[in-house]
């Protein structure tokens, strides 16, 4: 099956296969697509042409495994205006207002407002109120993360993120594994949740030694390097935008994980029945997520994206 809008790429030679893909996208006027069929999941892809194209398409699953993909790749109209991610990033009080209506800043923060309130069902004028209600008070200096050196907000990141992620996995596996135990043959979703966790605490537990041993040391020294007007040797991993593309799908797969127990919880309610132990554990399951998604909107909107042109500044 061979048409305008489809594209089998088990049958392209595998060195032909990305530019074949971006080459098709790049024919594509606004508002057309085309369905790629592949044998594996697709993701890194995604991310390639996100990092190569900007966020000016839209990625939508049509099969998913186990033996075939199917993806519609669109390209969008120009200019659908600012993504989340950039609002949050200019002022970090908006974050709660995207909370409020479920719309994510962080790991899906590269979608304009207009998108994500038409792919929730969700009033994009009521939205915009809100959001331009709070440009009347000025944004606090010590909110203004984009402002910060990237140095600072690396360092920022590794000694309150990522140390408060490792002072919370222990007791939230305990706490989800124990009422799993206790309550779960009349909650079953507690034996779930208790999963999602596991796999949340082995994600992290991986996903953070990366960022301290060689993103973020890197980034340091394109720091430094920018500040002393020299250049640094290019990394073994070549540009930083594959590291990045690697971190942003591991914090797609903790935030998908963090999603799914949102929605087994039913937004963290507690039943009549839930004990002491289960109260607390969903007090902090949500404590937990709302931690991540800062950490995580704070490296996905300002400090990879400010470290990839810092790097071709330097580089240059």
């Amino acid at each position: 099956m061979e048409t305008l809008d489809f594209l089998d790429v088990t049958v392209i030679e595998p060195r032909l296969k990305h530019p074949t893909i971006f080459n098709r996208f790049d024919a594509l006027a606004g508002g057309e697509y085309f369905v790629i069929h592949n044998d594996h999941d697709p993701k890194p892809l995604y991310y390639q042409l996100l990092g190569e194209r900007g966020n000016i398409f839209k990625w939508e699953y049509l099969s998913q495994g186990p033996e075939i993909w199917e993806v519609r790749i669109t390209k969008l109209n120009p200019k659908e205006g600012e993504t989340i991610g950039e609002l949050v990033a200019k002022d970090y009080r908006k974050a709660e207002i995207f909370k409020k209506y479920g719309l994510d800043f962080c790991c899906g923060g590269k979608k304009s407002v207009a998108r994500a309130c038409q792919e929730k069902g969700i009033s994009l004028a009521q939205v915009e109120q809100e959001l331009n209600a709070l440009t009347e008070t000025p944004v606090a200096r010590s909110q203004n993360f984009g402002a910060w050196d990237l140095s600072f907000l690396a360092d920022y990141i590794e000694n309150t993120h990522h140390t408060y992620v490792r002072e919370s996995l222990p007791a939230l596996t305990e706490y989800t594994t124990k009422i799993a135990r206790v309550h779960g043959e009349k909650h079953p979703e507690l034996i779930a949740i208790a999963q999602h966790f596991t796999a949340i605490a082995a994600e992290l537990n991986a996903h953070m030694p990366k960022e301290e041993r060689v993103l973020f040391p890197y980034i340091r020294r394109l720091n430094e390097a920018d500040k002393a007007g020299v250049s640094v040797v290019t990394p073994g991993f070549g540009s930083i935008q594959n590291p990045i593309n690697m971190m942003e799908m591991e914090h797609e797969a903790a935030g998908n994980s963090l999603e799914a127990i949102r929605e087994l919880s039913d937004n963290y309610t507690v039943p009549v029945d839930g004990c002491t132990t289960y109260r607390l554990a969903f007090a902090k399951l949500q404590e937990f997520e709302s931690d991540l998604h800062q950490h995580i909107h704070l490296e996905n909107n300002i400090l990879f994206p400010k470290a990839i042109a810092l790097e071709q500044k330097v580089l240059s």
